[in-house]
């Protein structure tokens, strides 16, 4: 695992592979952030003049390389684009965004330092979280081209590097990042080596590493339990469902928060077959699950003063004779019935139990985490989150702590005829679940969820299906493949309501 440190070092006298720093559009030319002075000088004062004649315009996410100025110590001087600082203030999501940037423009097994500007500990965060998050390569599959190769280590060089506050962020920043990378991981294994037992029993293990406590429901105790929509879903599968329950429980919490995740390992869309091309990435729609059981095991490695709760359900969404079928009746758990219209719309099935499980714990407020419709994706694009909730307040709490933690999110509504649509389109049950129309799906799977949390309880729905997975090239700190989405803004939650 990569190792981060923080030092007090001289940028320009550091001895590691590569140095990364910023550079800032400013009219027509560029500048430098503070933490580059040594650098500049070292350069005889002409860094912005070498690296403008280079092409550096400053632009986000840009790299420009030059040899390092003292052979023998750092090799190469990366420097990334910042964009324009129109307040004279850079955000930490720019910084997290340059350190990502820059480490995957070193390579894997080179160590990197890096001299972005760290004014306060936020920064500090800002720095490691992404230069950890940008380092994550996923090489389990690999057999060659520098798969074995051990990463190199990072140090944020910064003047707070002795500092109480300073520390404790590099301590999150690694917690949550590793969280991440797990979370990344899963998603990014194949589905014939993550069934719902296997990953079921990755979650039993960090459980017990960490001091959480995790309880497993298995095939046989969901049907005596009665969990209609989670068996529902895995009844054509060979490889049977789990519902897994993560405990963390600090002495004297502020407040109790449970978490939701849809854990399909691989959805097929059951009978209601996808395209060939729709399931290439259909891997990917455990995310939500993967996001909550990360999520949890930070907030606990953390000690943060949070009690957690957490439902992962976990299915495999697959066609054959035993099957769900289009018009077949699930008696969920807590007994409300739902008509299967569509059974490729299954996250919200497996969910639908979940949630009137988290609801007898009677938490200050849940939070389901799930890839659950295109639509959303048809809404708000690849990189942004749709989310809902049974309160403004509520949901605005969450997306507040989505934008402190960089994670893109956008407030949705749950129209009330969405509901009357999902009980008036089952003739035979209390509620489809679908609408029968074809637009509004987003808003359609919100409300149908939103029925089965308890009267009196905050829910927040994040529908993910859009950032969850990265189906173009890497960017930042967000490789291709699984993201780790949601982790931070969960952590990010817990942390403030500490």
């Amino acid at each position: 695992m990569t190792t981060i440190t923080l030092s007090k070092s001289d940028a320009a006298g550091v001895k590691s592979d590569a140095v990364v720093i910023g550079v800032v559009k400013s009219g027509g030319g560029v500048t430098l952030p503070a933490g580059t002075e040594s650098l500049n000088a070292a350069y005889g004062g002409k860094l912005v003049e070498v690296l403008s004649g280079l092409g550096a315009t400053g632009k986000a996410g840009e790299v420009t390389k030059v040899p390092g100025p003292n052979p023998g110590k750092s090799a190469t001087l990366i420097a990334v684009g910042l964009g324009a600082a129109p307040d004279g203030e850079l955000k930490t999501e720019d910084l997290r965004t340059a350190a990502g940037t820059g480490v995957r423009a070193a390579k894997i097994s080179q160590s990197v330092a890096f001299a972005l500007p760290t004014p306060d500990a936020e920064c500090v965060r800002a720095v490691a979280e992404g230069a950890l998050m940008g380092r994550y390569a996923f090489t389990a599959y690999k057999s060659s081209d520098g798969a074995n190769d051990a990463p190199g280590n990072l140090t944020v060089l910064t003047d707070l590097a002795r500092n109480k506050d300073a520390k404790a962020a590099l301590e999150r920043a690694q917690v949550t990042a590793e969280a991440v990378a797990q979370v990344r991981d899963w998603v990014n294994t194949p589905p014939s080596d993550l069934h719902p037992a296997e990953f079921a029993a990755d979650a039993v293990k960090l459980g017990k590493e960490y001091g959480v406590k995790v309880e497993v429901l298995d095939e046989k105790a969901l049907a005596k339990g009665g969990y209609g929509g989670i068996l529902g879903v895995g009844q054509g599968s060979s490889n049977p469902p789990r519902l897994v329950r993560l405990t963390y429980t600090p002495r004297k919490p502020v407040t109790h928060l449970a978490f939701v995740g849809k854990g399909i390992t691989f959805d097929s869309g059951g009978l209601s077959l996808k395209t060939s091309t729709g399931m290439v990435s259909m891997k990917s729609d455990m995310a939500g699950a993967a996001a909550v059981i990360g999520a949890t095991i930070a907030i606990a490695r953390l000690g943060l003063p949070v009690q957690v709760t957490s439902y992962a359900a976990m299915a495999e969404n697959m066609p054959s004779g035993s099957a769900a079928r289009p018009s077949d009746v699930l008696t969920m758990y807590g007994g409300k019935t739902v008509e299967v219209l569509n059974t490729d719309a299954e996250g919200r099935l497996v969910l639908g139990d979940a949630l009137v499980r988290a609801s007898a714990d009677q938490p200050d407020l849940i939070i389901d985490v799930a890839t659950l419709t295109g639509a959303c994706v048809v809404a708000l694009g690849t990189k942004v989150a749709g989310a809902f909730g049974n309160t403004d307040t509520a949901r605005d709490r969450v997306v507040d702590a989505a934008v402190a933690a960089g994670e893109s999110m956008w407030p949705l509504p749950i129209p009330a005829e969405m509901l009357d649509k999902l009980k008036s389109h089952s003739k035979v049950a209390d509620l489809a679940n679908i609408t029968g129309e074809p637009w509004g799906g987003a808003l359609a799977a919100a409300a149908f969820l939103g029925d089965f949390v308890a009267d009196g309880i905050d829910w927040v729905h994040l529908d993910v299906a859009g950032p969850a997975f990265n189906d173009g090239g890497p960017s930042g700190y967000t490789p291709t493949g699984g993201t780790g989405y949601a982790v931070r803004t969960l952590v990010e939650l817990a942390a403030s309501a500490s």
